[in-house]
């Protein structure tokens, strides 16, 4: 009996950074499999409310102006809650990276995610440890893949699901329990208040480059006061004492 998985949904993001604390998602890109055929495609911007470094423009395209209009994290995020349901098992390629800036947005939002997921990076890694590199755009030319928009998220997701289909047809009947879903899990960092180094660096930024900046410094986290000083320095300077 044929058991594999033909039914998930497959979901790929970009990001401003590397950090799921300090940094944030920038676009999410999703498709719904049910039963091997694709039902419902997912793809946003993000509107991060901070300037991409350039690093992140030159590898995914995505410029401050595409993003400029584009939803806030809370909306987006609880469509793409919403578009993923409880149900559906998760795959993407090297998922826990995915996988930990959704949990991190989704329980800023004071929600769960909690969920079970395949990753196409784990199962390559089990069933191709003699291919040199087992990134996305490694295996896409292994087998044939067509990405025309590599590091975009719909793109990177629809050629993960892809991938998946490539690696059961060539070893399911060999190992079918390597494509067996497992838990997701990743721990979020709690919020913690900012600190007193922090507060008066952040103040002293904002007198210096002249911000209009009304809400209250003592009330941010850490993380938060991190991701400010870090679009402070990157939009403006540092302070030359």
């Amino acid at each position: 009996m044929n058991n594999r998985i033909t039914t998930f949904v497959c979901f790929d993001i970009e990001t401003t950074g590397l950090s799921p604390d300090r940094d944030r998602i920038i676009e999410i890109g999703a498709l719904k499999v049910i039963n091997g055929k694709i039902r419902e495609t997912f793809s946003e911007f993000i509107n991060p409310q901070m300037k991409l470094p350039p690093k992140i423009v030159s590898l995914t395209g995505i410029r401050d102006d595409m993003l400029f209009s584009a939803g806030m994290e809370e909306e987006v995020i609880t469509r793409f809650h919403q578009f993923a349901g409880e149900e559906y098992i998760l795959m993407g390629h090297n998922i826990s990276f995915d996988y930990s800036f959704i949990k991190t947005a989704l329980t800023r939002q004071g929600k769960n995610f909690d969920r079970n997921g395949i990753d196409t990076l784990d199962l390559s890694r089990r069933l191709l440890p003699n291919l040199e590199s087992k990134s996305l755009g490694s295996l896409c030319a292994y087998y044939g893949i067509i990405n025309e928009h590599a590091h975009r998220a719909y793109d990177d997701a629809k050629a993960t699901a892809l991938l998946y289909v490539k690696l059961c047809n060539e070893f399911y009947e060999i190992e079918p329990a390597v494509f067996e879903p497992k838990a997701l899990s990743y721990k979020v960092k709690k919020n913690r208040p900012i600190t007193g180094k922090q507060k008066n660096y952040l103040i002293d930024l904002i007198k210096y480059h002249k911000i209009d900046y009304i809400k209250s410094v003592e009330a941010l986290t850490q993380s938060e006061a991190s991701r400010i000083i870090d679009k402070i320095i990157l939009e403006k300077g540092r302070i030359n004492y």
